[in-house]
């Protein structure tokens, strides 16, 4: 079977950028756009430059730095944007431009003021106009999918005659059901003279939850390019979802016939820093790249995903670079999810001390609801096994609005019983408890996350906190609950440094046996 491949446009650091609170800095969104290159999208449409300075100089330097994709200029129909668009894409070694004005009836008559006769023929005047300039021009009749058929098929045509290559047929509001939405790309393509010479584009809002499936009724329909956000922000709910859109692609691919060039491994990573830089959170259950897309609490769950990942996962998590901690403890979990966890840091425990340990276990998940590591550590010490090789005995921090903070952190070095009192300073509590804390861990450590969640309402809320580190390639995770933040931090961050370091004995151990 011969499968078609699908133009991955990314409007993040443009629509996406819409969302309330998701303003980046220049150097943001350049930095975003390298990480776009890098995930193999085919065309970045990076920003507006017409709205201000700074959008301008972000477009510009984008144009000037990103390779190997092309750059898409973002303007409103009207000869200042244009001029705006062709001078901060000059640079760029492939470009196009991006117009649009409004089709439907309701913002003829509410937002523009104008008769469809006008807007045709600003519509025409315009895209004559840009393609003074650029070959490539996309043009948009916004809100097509609330737009009467006969007039969006004259506009399409329209503006095709006087230059544009590709169309795009917005879903402005998330309003069609994908029935609808298909069948207009069917149409446009059958009956618009000149469609058989041009790109079609599917750009869809989510604000039915529909964004996904619009996408694909319109690439089963004749489009040929998905416009699509990373983690499906922008606009009130959001655009099409880039990495929803490219795994249902590459997880049914034989149904749909359809490829992208997208780099799976790096979807991961340009999700969270998408989140993070545009303060963005994402949500728990949000498909692929949500917390709890590859997490299993269920004993049933774990049990099957621990002898074979097929059996409750359709993607593999590590090839779209998500860290493999698919197991979670709580009432639900069983023995064998009991037994991976604590081997993660090295113990291993004959069949009736795992059958004593699960039963305590059993009765703090029912107290608590969630068993962190220092809860699972303090079984197993209590039980005479074997403790890990740092233990938090004392924490303080002080803090205040004139001066760094600062960490005072009291260690017990298991293998020896000593305790050890480290400090240090941060420009906030968390950073100067981890440098405090690094200072004991005998490994190069790198800190490469932090979850933070409410467990409850209201002040005596406990806080839970996730965090990811990095030693030698690998990653190890740990989880800290407690009311004070600060110490959550300590104690997931605490944890993950000893795993990693019963996994670097582990090794040691193990070499030096092979050397006896």
């Amino acid at each position: 079977m011969n499968h078609r491949q699908v133009i991955i446009f990314d409007t993040t650091l443009r629509d996406g950028e819409q969302a309330p609170g998701a303003s980046l800095y220049p150097e943001e969104k350049v930095r975003i756009a390298k990480q776009l290159a890098r995930l193999g999208v085919d065309v970045i449409e990076p920003g507006f430059p017409a709205a201000s300075p700074g959008e301008f100089a972000a477009v510009q330097q984008i144009s000037r730095e990103v390779e190997d994709v092309e750059i898409c200029g973002f303007a409103r129909a009207v000869e200042s944007d244009i001029d705006a668009a062709v001078r901060a894409t000059r640079d760029a070694a492939k470009r196009r431009l991006h117009l649009f004005i409004s089709s439907s009836q309701i913002h003829l008559d509410f937002q523009l003021r104008k008769t469809q006769k006008q807007v045709l023929q600003i519509a025409r005047d315009m895209v004559a106009y840009a393609k003074q300039f650029v070959d490539v021009i996309e043009f948009s009749p916004m809100d097509a999918t609330r737009t009467g058929m006969e007039f969006l098929l004259e506009m399409v045509e329209a503006v095709i005659a006087e230059g544009a290559t590709i169309i795009n047929l917005p879903d402005t509001v998330g309003y069609a059901l994908p029935e609808e939405y298909g069948a207009m790309f069917a149409r446009v393509r059958k009956e618009v003279r000149g469609a058989d010479r041009i790109l079609l584009s599917a750009h869809c809002h989510n604000d039915l939850g529909l964004a996904v499936a619009n996408t694909l009724a319109a690439l089963q329909n004749g489009a040929d390019q998905a416009e699509v956000t990373v983690n499906g922000i922008g606009e009130r709910t959001g655009n099409c979802a880039l990495e929803e859109l490219v795994m249902v692609i590459a997880t049914r691919q034989e149904a749909l016939g359809l490829v992208t060039g997208i780099r799976q491994e790096e979807i991961y990573r340009t999700s969270r820093l998408v989140s993070q830089l545009t303060r963005s959170p994402i949500a728990y259950n949000k498909p692929v790249v949500g917390r709890n897309a590859f997490q299993h609490e269920s004993g049933i769950h774990q049990d099957g995903l621990l002898k074979h990942r097929a059996t409750y996962e359709i993607m593999d998590p590590e090839r779209l670079g998500v860290p493999r901690h698919m197991i979670v403890l709580g009432k639900h979990s069983g023995r064998h999810a009991l037994k991976h966890r604590i081997a993660q840091f090295g113990v291993t425990l004959a069949d009736e001390e795992l059958d004593a340990l699960f039963r305590r276990f059993k009765v703090v998940a029912d107290e608590k609801k969630h068993v962190s590591d220092d809860d699972l550590l303090a079984l197993m010490d209590a039980k005479g096994h074997e403790p890990a090789p740092l233990a938090l005995v004392e924490l303080q921090v002080l803090s205040g609005t004139q001066r760094a903070r600062l960490a005072s952190v009291t260690l017990r070095h298991q293998a020896s019983g000593r305790e050890r009192t480290y400090t240090a300073t941060g420009a906030g509590p968390i950073e100067a408890v981890i440098r405090a804390i690094k200072q004991a861990v005998p490994l190069s450590v790198e800190f490469a996350d932090l979850e933070l969640h409410s467990l409850g309402a209201g002040e005596e809320a406990s806080g839970e906190a996730a965090v990811t580190i990095t030693v030698d390639g690998q990653s190890y995770r740990g989880v800290g609950i407690h009311a004070d933040v600060v110490l959550a931090v300590a104690q997931a961050f605490l944890s993950a440094c000893n795993q990693a370091m019963a996994v670097h004995d582990e090794a040691a151990e193990k070499r030096n046996e092979r050397m006896a």
